[in-house]
């Protein structure tokens, strides 16, 4: 479900909101560095996992200088994420950056935040404001409600917006609480017409994570709330971005891309799934056809529970058996395995 009551904001060549499809965004995880070579060359990875948009913490004027010209040659939209220096937040706008994530809460006087402001609107970059569970201001941290005081918070920050007549934001209301954040974004979106951008801040390792996510992304997504995600987890960011694109999946907003089934191995397994399933991993998720794959711990649950899927395998011993919708196209040995299922895939 798509939601078609909101703005649009236009994020390098990322529409983000007004029915346009839910963008997937992960965090960087290191501080930047001159070399830009390496972050091009994972950034570039991540976008053939489907990520849309990626965001780096910017500490100091020399990380908005690397960032900017990370962000000239970036085959994705770069978000600049800004804390308590206006001349940051000004730098990277003057730089060319795509979007900037800011807390006017934090930034300091009303002047700086709307010396920010104005200079986002005289570039044509759309902020993304944020509005914290763990860091609210200080009238506003003793409320019982913690949804009701994110909203209050976010009203806050709204406020020089509105008065400057400044539409190109995005908001986030996000919290480790699940209750509070799937609250604060109920009522946000019946309130105003800002896209928003969902997530659970502080979400924790992989499996918790994942957990905590899929609750917070499913409840608002199937109602049409939200526009952009990020899976906020203590991991990588490949894991943040593929995490995203299979709660888009599983709640049916998002059709195209491989969907995986994998036998979770026991004792008869003789087929190594999850390391086969792991080194192909990189390979089926930039994949954009629609796609059903099989990966089964051994003959049982092979061609036949399997047998609608586009392309599966599976083993006994060193013989490894590849099918397709249940029929038997290639016997090989496990050394073979992966580059003959690869050349299958790549004719799917």
């Amino acid at each position: 479900m798509e939601n078609m009551s909101t703005n649009t904001v236009k994020v390098g060549d990322i529409l983000v909101g007004g029915g346009f499809p839910v963008s997937v965004q992960t965090m960087w995880k290191t501080p930047l560095t001159p070399e830009k070579k390496s972050f091009l060359s994972e950034i570039k990875n991540l976008k053939g996992l489907g990520c849309d948009i990626i965001r780096f913490s910017v500490p100091d004027t020399d990380s908005a200088v690397y960032l900017g010209a990370i962000a000239k040659e970036s085959p994705i939209p770069i978000v600049a994420d800004i804390h308590f220096d206006y001349r940051i937040a000004l730098e990277c706008i003057k730089l060319g950056i795509q979007k900037i994530r800011i807390n006017p809460g934090n930034i300091g006087a009303l002047w700086k935040v709307e010396e920010v402001i104005k200079a986002a609107s005289d570039n044509d970059v759309p902020l993304r404001v944020g509005v914290n569970g763990g860091s609210l201001p200080t009238a506003l941290r003793d409320m019982e409600d913690r949804a009701a005081a994110m909203i209050l918070a976010a009203e806050m920050e709204m406020e020089p917006l509105e008065r400057l007549g400044f539409k190109n934001v995005v908001f986030s209301l996000k919290s480790s609480d699940i209750k509070a954040t799937v609250e604060a974004n109920t009522v946000f979106s019946e309130k105003y017409d800002y896209p928003l951008h969902l997530g659970v801040t502080e979400a924790g390792p992989m499996i918790p994570g994942v957990v905590k996510s899929t609750i917070v992304l499913q409840n608002l997504l199937k109602r049409g709330i939200g526009d952009t995600i990020r899976v906020s987890l203590s991991d990588t960011p490949a894991s943040e971005v593929i995490t995203g694109i299979e709660i888009l999946k599983a709640s049916g907003i998002k059709k195209d891309g491989v969907s995986i089934v994998s036998c979770p191995r026991c004792g008869r397994a003789s087929f190594d799934t999850h390391s086969f399933t792991k080194k192909i991993e990189s390979v089926l998720y930039r994949k954009k056809k629609s796609l059903s794959v099989a990966v089964m711990g051994c003959i049982v649950n092979g061609p036949g529970e399997a047998r609608h899927a586009d392309l599966g395998i599976t083993g006994s011993g060193d013989t490894v058996v590849i099918f397709k919708k249940g029929k038997i196209i290639h016997k090989t040995t496990t050394d073979m395995a992966e580059k003959i299922f690869v050349e299958e895939l790549e004719k799917l």
